[in-house]
C-alpha cells in the first residue's frame, strides 16, 4: 500500500524542482495529482515525466481566475481535495537600494496574495481531515543579503499556518510549512550566480545543496498520515544551515 493511496493532491508550480519530484512522488504513492504552471509546454513536459494519474492546469497562482479554473478542473474530475501543496512563488536577488516598487509588487503578489487565495479557495473542495502545506523559504530564516523582499514574502506564510491552523480545527485540517534551503532546481540555479552560490554552499553543514528528491520526501511526510499529529509547524529542511 502507499502512504497516499486514494487521495487527491493539488500541487501548484509543480511543473518543475521540488514540486515536480514531490508530484511524482505522490502518484508513486498512491494519489491522484493535480500540478499548475505557467509554461505549457513545461507542463506537458511534466506530466508526460509523471506519466500516469496526473492532469496538468496551466494556472498563474496570481490570477484568481486561474485558480477558479484549476479548482473548476479539479471538482469536475475528482469531486473533493484530499492534499494542497502550494508551492507556486518566485524569487530575485536585489539590494535594499535597487529595489523597485514593481519587485516588491511581483514578489507579494505571489508569494504572499497567490498563497492565501490558493488555500481560500480549495476550501469548499476539501475534505475533513485533509493537509495543507506551503512552500516556505529559510531566507526568512537568515539574514541572507539581497534576499529581502523575497524573505519577507515567505514569511507570511508562518503567520497563515498558525491562523488557519486554528480557524480549521474544527475540520481537522492541518496546516504547515515546508521550509527548504538551498536546493538545486532549475529556478535556483537560474537566479544564481557562481559566486552566490559557493557562498550558500558554505554554509550548509551538508557541504552540498540539496536535491528536489530530498524534499519531496518531506513533503510526503507532510502529505501522508505520519503527520497527523503536527499542525501549524515549520518544518525546516534546509541541511541545517539555518540552524548553525
Amino acid at each position: 500500500m502507499g502512504k497516499l493511496d486514494g487521495k487527491v493532491a493539488v500541487i501548484t508550480g509543480g511543473s518543475s524542482g521540488m514540486a515536480l519530484a514531490g508530484a511524482k512522488l505522490f502518484v508513486e504513492e498512491g494519489a491522484y495529482v493535480f500540478i499548475t504552471g505557467r509554461k505549457q509546454d513545461a507542463l506537458d513536459e511534466a506530466v508526460k515525466l509523471i506519466g500516469r494519474n496526473v492532469t496538468g492546469v496551466r494556472a498563474d497562482s496570481g490570477d484568481l481566475a486561474d485558480l477558479d479554473r484549476l479548482y473548476e478542473t479539479v471538482k469536475r474530475e475528482k469531486g473533493s481535495i484530499d492534499v494542497l501543496w502550494a508551492s507556486a512563488g518566485i524569487g530575485e536577488q536585489r539590494k535594499l537600494s535597487e529595489i523597485t516598487e514593481q519587485h516588491f509588487h511581483d514578489a507579494f503578489w505571489l508569494n504572499a496574495r497567490g498563497t492565501l487565495f490558493t488555500v481560500q479557495k480549495a476550501l469548499p473542495l476539501f475534505n475533513d481531515g485533509g493537509s495543507i502545506f506551503m512552500t516556505g523559504s529559510n531566507a526568512s530564516l537568515k539574514g541572507y543579503p539581497e534576499w529581502s523582499v523575497y524573505a519577507a514574502s515567505k514569511a507570511v506564510q508562518q503567520a497563515y499556518a498558525r491562523v488557519w491552523a486554528s480557524e480549521l480545527k474544527d475540520r481537522d485540517i492541518r496546516v504547515n510549512v515546508l521550509t527548504p534551503g538551498q536546493v538545486a532546481t532549475p529556478i535556483l540555479e537560474k537566479v544564481l550566480t557562481p559566486e552566490t552560490k559557493e557562498q550558500f554552499e558554505s554554509l550548509i553543514p551538508r557541504g552540498r545543496m540539496g536535491r528536489p528528491e530530498e524534499i519531496a520526501s518531506v513533503a510526503l511526510f507532510l502529505a501522508s498520515n505520519d503527520s497527523a499529529y503536527v499542525n501549524a509547524l515549520e518544518l525546516v529542511a534546509d541541511g541545517g544551515s539555518s540552524a548553525v
